[in-house]
């Protein structure tokens, strides 16, 4: 009985890769290393930066258009504010405006940068809770050139909704009444009495109504493109992935281009035998003649 020809096996260790432990190609790898954790870092804080907005998202539509509840309820301690659980929370609060109101500067509004007054409300029991009382065009540390917005005289129902202190920023100071930042903490230090140093309001109506600047409008409910930028990053790796891999083909072929050759002439061919008849062919073929 004929034997088949055997198939000749195709050998890579015939082919070459030894070039792989070079010390060139322990670079790439290490470089590949360096790339990979640096987009997969760059890719978490992607998906972290997202999840922050999501967070914001869902206190925005628990909060915002909340029915008011007192400002004793919400802050129970004035130095202390549940962010998570509070922020956009509308509060109710009566008291009476004192004091000249505190510009926080740098402020973008669609009128270009501009300030937002802050102003001081003496509360019935003495403590003092701050009011954003909207933004007006008065940027940096300079003088108002016109009478600022007055709030209404006497005792007033306040409604405002929360927001936590803001950070102090380093390298800028207070000029006068004009501050960098709403830091609770240091326009505390200008007024007498315990402050709320937890969270401020952000105006939303007084009861009279008084002048005010204009007040902020209705946060974007956007999670930004934290997402596909994440991804993005997880493609790069694979990116680099094959184009190392594709390298490192090129270099094999480089390196071994007779020993390809024989391989690929080595592979087996399809046989082009003759088909044969069957019975019914035959058949037709004797009576054919053929």
């Amino acid at each position: 009985m004929t034997r088949a020809p055997e198939t000749p096996v195709r050998s890579e260790a015939r082919i070459g890769w030894g070039f792989l432990r070079s010390r060139r190609w322990l670079g790439y790898y290490a470089l590949l290393l360096v790339f990979a954790i640096a987009c997969a870092w760059l890719g978490n804080w992607q998906f972290e930066r997202r999840a922050e907005a999501r967070a914001e998202i869902a206190r925005i539509d628990a909060n915002y258009d909340a029915p008011a509840i007192p400002l004793a309820e919400a802050l129970t301690d004035p130095a202390s504010f549940d962010e998570d659980a509070l922020k956009w929370q509308t509060v109710e609060v009566r008291g009476v405006y004192e004091g000249e109101p505190f510009l926080a500067r740098n402020r973008p509004s669609a009128g270009g940068v501009g300030s937002n007054l802050v102003q001081a409300l003496r509360l019935e029991d003495g403590r003092v809770f701050f009011i954003d009382r909207g933004w007006v065009q008065i940027a940096g540390t300079e003088e108002a050139t016109e009478p600022l917005p007055a709030p209404p005289a006497g005792e007033v129902t306040v409604q405002a909704r929360l927001r936590a202190s803001e950070s102090a920023i380093a390298g800028r100071s207070s000029s006068g009444r004009s501050v960098p930042s709403i830091n609770l903490p240091e326009l505390a230090e200008q007024v007498e009495g315990t402050v709320f140093t937890g969270a401020y309001g952000q105006l939303v109506s007084e009861d009279p109504a008084g002048q005010h600047g204009a007040l902020a409008q209705r946060p974007e409910r956007d999670e930004g493109p934290h997402l596909s930028y994440a991804l993005q990053w997880y493609v790069f790796i694979l990116i680099a992935l094959v184009g190392v891999g594709y390298a490192a083909r090129l270099e094999h072929r480089s390196l071994n281009p007779a020993t390809e050759a024989e391989l690929q002439a080595a592979e087996p061919r399809p046989s082009r035998r003759r088909r044969e008849r069957s019975d019914t062919e035959e058949e037709d073929a004797l009576l054919d003649g053929r």
